[in-house]
């Protein structure tokens, strides 16, 4: 990351902070962490034309006659950018991008997307073979996206041709994004958070499972070998060397039909020392929830304590509402990527054995040290646990 060139800043005056839409919470929360004491929505006006066109407008000083087009020199734009049920995604990614031209057209050094769950991840690919990671794409493939649009490549082109610096996202699960995000903005300006700090720290401080001495009780799982380096870096966050690792096989038997079985070469110990012990599942996004209910239901064939499931981004559709209310689920652990998750309404019955970690605070701190400004505030809260949790985990020493 390029340092700004005016260090003579404070903190609180180097950044700016804006969502993509009115009092967006993810937003507001960031400019508090950072320490910014103006209100977002007096530095930065959302507004939308009657014929439904969105026009943002930065620090607007009907007075000051010697800055038209420089307001924001030396400053930081953070667009901060969540999804949720009022609109669609296709309507803030161009939100952020007339954002981002917004910052640019006004004199901003940089401009940062904090995105956490990062749009269009899941269309990254094309009927084309692009980059070196494609060169052996077979032709079934290319055949499955033809007559589509590789969208999350043209999404990064457009927030750098609108001039986004940086973008900052968590746990993506795509590698090709990741490389063309990489690509185009630069290894140094692509930041792809990884919350394996903030689940060790959870998991060691609170009462969510009993991990007994160095870890002798609890067994973490990965549902496929696809989760498997994500809940290799938990294990190594968690440093207890008694821990256990698990790794689970899945078969796709039909399109939306699966099979689980349990992997004994990838695998710390077998399905029946499992017994009596507690078992987090552990991925990065839930959509159906169907591998995840497998997997679950295979692993209480070997009598665990309990079994509870931890993701990092949490679609809430009915579907997987539905199935995540297995019996073969104790408890699920996740994050507050998606912030529709914090909603009583979209959690439904699973508010019971729901928790929702708030990662504002942790993203926050990883923005502040890219410029060198983390003043250690954050070292070891790296969030709040959600109002929204039925069963509040931490031990009373930590309120």
């Amino acid at each position: 990351m390029v340092q700004p060139s005016n260090q003579g800043y404070k903190m609180s005056d180097r950044f700016i902070v804006t969502g993509n839409f009115t009092d967006d919470p993810f937003a507001i929360d960031m400019a508090q962490y950072i320490g910014l004491r103006e209100d977002i929505s007096d530095v930065v006006s959302l507004k939308t034309f009657a014929n439904s066109e969105f026009c943002p407008r930065y620090g607007l000083d009907v007075d000051d006659m010697e800055h038209i087009g420089r307001r924001l020199e030396g400053k930081i734009v953070l667009i901060c950018s969540v999804s949720n049920h009022e609109r669609s995604r296709n309507d803030y990614a161009m939100r952020n991008c007339i954002l981002a031209r917004a910052a640019k057209d006004n004199g901003a050094e940089q401009v940062v997307l904090v995105e956490p769950d990062l749009f269009y991840s899941a269309q990254d690919r094309g009927p084309h073979r692009i980059g070196p990671l494609e060169k052996d794409r077979p032709d079934i493939d290319l055949k499955k996206f033809d007559g589509q649009a590789f969208t999350s490549l043209l999404y990064a082109e457009l927030l750098k041709k609108s001039g986004v610096d940086a973008v900052v996202t968590v746990h993506n699960h795509s590698i090709k994004v990741q490389n063309l995000f990489a690509d185009i903005f630069g290894k140094d300006n692509f930041h792809n958070l990884i919350p394996t700090d903030v689940y060790a720290h959870y998991i060691k401080n609170s009462n969510f499972v009993q991990t007994g001495k160095d870890g002798n009780n609890l067994v973490i799982v990965s549902p496929d070998k696809g989760a498997r380096p994500f809940m290799n870096a938990v294990y190594e966050a968690l440093d207890l060397p008694e821990c256990k690792r698990v790794v689970m096989d899945k078969v796709r038997t039909g399109e939306r039909e699966i099979s689980m079985t349990f992997n004994p070469e990838l695998s710390d110990i077998s399905i029946e020392e499992i017994q009596g012990k507690d078992v987090i599942v552990f991925d990065d996004m839930v959509r159906t929830g169907t591998t995840i209910v497998q997997c679950c239901e295979h692993i209480k064939k070997g009598n665990p304590n309990r079994v509870c499931f931890g993701v990092t981004h949490f679609h809430t559709s009915p579907e997987a509402r539905e199935k995540l209310n297995s019996p073969a689920i104790d408890e699920i652990l996740t994050t507050s990527t998606l912030p529709d998750i914090m909603n009583r309404d979209c959690q439904g019955r699973l508010r019971k054995k729901l928790t929702v970690m708030k990662l504002g605070k942790w993203i926050a701190r990883h923005v502040m040290q890219m410029y060198g400004l983390d003043d250690g505030r954050f070292e070891k809260d790296f969030y709040k646990i959600d109002m929204s949790s039925k069963n509040p985990r931490w031990p009373p020493q930590f309120f």
